[in-house]
């Protein structure tokens, strides 16, 4: 069994890089937007799903490795790759700067205190003269859309591979533990702290990659945009749909609806949000573990998995 997944795992790779060549320009478009979208939801994983913090901070890494390549690109004329490895350095150390303090609240404390992060660095950018303070920054256009496709899919594999691994290592239990109960694993000997810090910044690095070859691809940037809190929702949502602490689950969640999401705002425009809406609060009621139990889960239990799920939630 786990080697015909592993077959399906590389055919789909094969395929999706088979779709600059084969797919038109906007599929393409598309493609590059549902890909980062899943790394996001990924790297969202590593945080909310394995250890249980729900971070509303993200868009934050996503904004500072986007600024991380637009200065070091338009300020310094570097290379794209030395800004992107300047975008995670502050991504980095922003996680371990603020994640020390803010990763010591639990529950809705803790979200409330990273939803309020994007809010202070649009406050903060906007008043930096080398990041372009209120006006943004135009990056060089680079019309290649082939190559932002294949980046974004590479990282999504990295990303994937990275869940994948904790998921057979010591700090993947110790982050699993924290999720289950924090106060037991630290009795068990985890430093709760230590695993936490490093896991916001693990998360923080693929955000801050995502971040930073959208920032190429789109070739704007200002504050609004980089640190935009809706996108941290997008990326919950995707993760909690496909299934948070799964491998797969957030990778799924985020190629499903960014494919409703799209039809929905071809087809029936002013209404796709709610119509959007709808489709999530469904999913969450009817699946609340997301797609990756439901597709474990539904060969053994068929449509009554469904029921059981009404009947365990009350509702």
């Amino acid at each position: 069994m786990k080697a015909l997944v592993s077959i399906l795992l590389v055919v789909a790779v094969a395929v999706l890089a088979a779709v600059p060549w084969f797919g038109s320009d906007v599929l393409v478009q598309f493609g590059i937007n549902a890909l980062l979208l899943a790394v996001l939801a990924q790297g969202w994983n590593i945080i909310g799903g394995y250890t249980g913090y729900a971070s509303f901070g993200n868009s934050v890494f996503y904004g500072l490795g986007s600024y991380g390549v637009a200065i070091a690109m338009v300020q310094w004329e570097l290379p794209f790759a030395v800004g992107m490895i300047f975008g995670v350095v502050l991504a980095v150390a922003f996680a371990f700067l603020l994640g020390l303090p803010v990763l010591r609240l639990k529950g809705h404390y803790f979200a409330i205190a990273t939803l309020a992060l994007a809010q202070v660095m649009i406050a903060i950018v906007s008043n930096i003269g080398i990041a372009g303070q209120n006006i943004g920054l135009v990056l060089p256009p680079l019309n290649n859309d082939p190559l932002f496709y294949e980046l974004s899919l590479i990282l999504l594999v990295a990303a994937t591979a990275t869940v994948f691994w904790l998921t057979r290592i010591r700090f993947g239990f110790g982050l699993i533990a924290i999720r289950e109960n924090e106060e037991g694993a630290a009795v068990m000997g985890v430093n709760t702290t230590l695993y936490k810090v490093l896991a916001f910044a693990l998360s923080g690095v693929f955000s801050a990659l995502a971040g930073g070859i959208h920032a190429y691809w789109i070739t704007f940037l200002d504050p609004a945009s980089a640190f935009d809190i809706s996108l941290n929702v997008k990326m919950i949502i995707m993760a909690v749909f496909g299934g948070p602490g799964t491998v797969l689950g957030p990778v799924l969640g985020a190629f499903v609806l960014s494919g409703v999401s799209e039809v929905l705002s071809s087809e029936v425009t002013s209404a796709a949000g709610l119509f959007f809406g709808l489709v999530v609060v469904v999913a969450v009621i009817f699946m609340p573990r997301g797609l990756a139990d439901l597709m474990r889960r539904f060969r053994t239990s068929g449509w009554r998995y469904f029921a059981e799920n009404l009947r365990a939630h009350r509702i």
